[in-house]
């Protein structure tokens, strides 16, 4: 399907269609301010319907998923499963280096569009514009287990077994060839030796030695 089959014509002649879609880098009637609207509306559009489909889902495990569906990949994925981009206004520069197709970009202009839908035809129709695009994410939500990062999921193997929560200590910061490397070590009670893992970002060293833990941990369960 086109993302004009799910928009009333008259929408799609509107100044709210052309601003949504319209890039700053195509005057300064863009979509910005639309976006923020929209970006506030969708997490509350998601989080009404996570709270209403799974009834027996605790907090955390209700706002992984929310997470999971509004990231801005996967409003990207979203914008192009639509072909947002064939209907994009961007400035020769932008177009040029492949905008319409750039994921920050299709992200902006789902969150705009959904913004000016709620602003031309009101909270009902831009509830069913997220529930259109989002048609077939829905049904296929993965695991809340398959969504947690390896620090939650062995923080919650070692509280399962009443043991001390890990320790995460910075061992090295260094530069090379331009990028910072980080070098964490993940201490767990009862291992001889850290877990260590180096990565272009602390969150991601951090989350690599965790995993390290994770599979190490797991084989001596096994």
């Amino acid at each position: 399907m086109q993302l004009t089959d799910i928009l009333d014509e008259p929408f799609q002649s509107s100044d709210y269609f052309h601003q949504a879609l319209t890039h700053r880098s195509a005057g300064a009637h863009n979509n910005e301010r639309l976006e923020y609207l929209g970006d506030a509306l969708l997490g509350f559009f998601i989080a009404e319907w996570l709270f209403l489909r799974y009834t027996d889902c605790p907090e955390g495990d209700l706002t992984r998923l929310r997470a999971h569906l509004v990231r801005k990949k996967m409003l990207a994925e979203v914008a192009r499963e639509w072909d947002f981009g064939k209907h994009m206004s961007l400035g020769p520069g932008v177009l040029k280096t492949g905008g319409a197709q750039q994921a920050s970009i299709l992200a902006n202009a789902l969150e705009a569009l959904i913004g000016a839908v709620y602003l031309s035809q009101g909270l009902e129709r831009a509830r069913k514009l997220v529930m259109d695009l989002y048609s077939t994410r829905l049904e296929h939500i993965p695991p809340v287990e398959q969504l947690k990062d390896a620090k939650t999921k062995l923080q919650e193997l070692l509280q399962s077994e009443g043991l001390d929560l890990p320790r995460y200590v910075l061992q090295k910061q260094v530069r090379k060839s331009g990028d910072k490397l980080f070098t964490v070590e993940c201490i767990v009670a009862g291992c001889r030796e850290p877990f260590v893992a180096t990565s272009k970002s602390r969150r991601l060293a951090e989350q690599g030695a965790a995993q390290l833990a994770l599979t190490y941990l797991s084989g001596q369960e096994s």
